[in-house]
């Protein structure tokens, strides 16, 4: 229906008060009991306004209810981590983020633990920045950062592993009768004076080792393998004459092969 206004002089019919006036007026009442006891016969869509409650009620074809959606909210609390609220009025909540707490296994993708994640407590700036800023400044260090590079990938003592690998001057041990060669003879250099056999046993000694003789007599000195093949020119195993000498060199534990003046 549309809103009409009346003026003075305007035939009034039966309709126009039923449409214009009694559905577009809205009935006053202290209370339930007493809009009930007026109208008996409500209609659909019809309104009253209830002055006792404020409440503004309309007929949905069965019965009365609110007109107006109220909410039953009476108040707003701060709860845990939060301050604000209020029971009236716009209302705020702010949240209090050093009252928060989350734990490590909520936050997603993480893979370092509570205790981990604890190590960064106090740092005010990038972590790699501060390492690489100090790599160069430890207490007692004079070495650059380009000389600690040189460490990258070392596995044990650098000193142990150079020494391991020096070329050490070779002690001279002095032979004057029949003998057989120890490990400890690696790397050694022999002398022989008189007339014996040196014998080269075998599983003593290893592929790369070298056993160096010279004969500073006047005697013959003879080589025998025990277990070990030896190899030379012409099958020579002696030394026969004084100041020469031979080299024995191990191309495995039981085969070597024997050079020098051999005769």
């Amino acid at each position: 229906m549309t809103y009409k206004v009346f003026a003075n002089g305007f035939p009034l019919f039966a309709s126009e008060i039923n449409e214009n006036l009694m559905q577009q007026v809205v009935a006053v009442f202290e209370d339930t009991t007493a809009r009930d006891a007026a109208v008996t016969a409500p209609v659909e869509g019809q309104f009253t306004y209830l002055t006792g409650s404020s409440l503004l009620t309309k007929y949905n074809g069965a019965a009365w209810e609110d007109a107006l959606a109220v909410g039953d909210i009476t108040g707003v609390t701060a709860g845990t981590a939060l301050t604000g609220g209020g029971n009236s009025g716009d209302v705020t909540l702010n949240v209090d983020l050093t009252a928060i707490t989350i734990p490590a296994s909520q936050i997603s993708d993480l893979t370092a633990t509570a205790a981990e994640l604890n190590y960064v407590d106090g740092v005010t700036s990038d972590i790699q920045t501060q390492i690489d800023g100090k790599q160069a400044t430890l207490t007692g260090l004079t070495a650059t950062v380009t000389e600690l590079n040189f460490t990258d990938g070392v596995t044990s003592d650098i000193q142990t592993q150079i020494d391991a690998r020096a070329l050490l001057a070779p002690a001279v041990n002095a032979k004057t009768g029949t003998y057989t060669l120890v490990a400890g003879d690696a790397g050694e250099f022999i002398t022989a004076d008189g007339t014996f056999t040196i014998t080269i046993p075998s599983g003593t000694f290893s592929a790369g080792d070298r056993v160096d003789f010279v004969n500073i007599g006047a005697g013959v000195i003879t080589f025998a393998g025990s277990g070990v093949t030896v190899n030379s020119v012409d099958a020579a195993l002696t030394i026969d004459t004084q100041w020469a000498g031979a080299t024995f060199f191990f191309t495995s534990s039981s085969v070597g092969v024997l050079i020098g003046k051999l005769a």
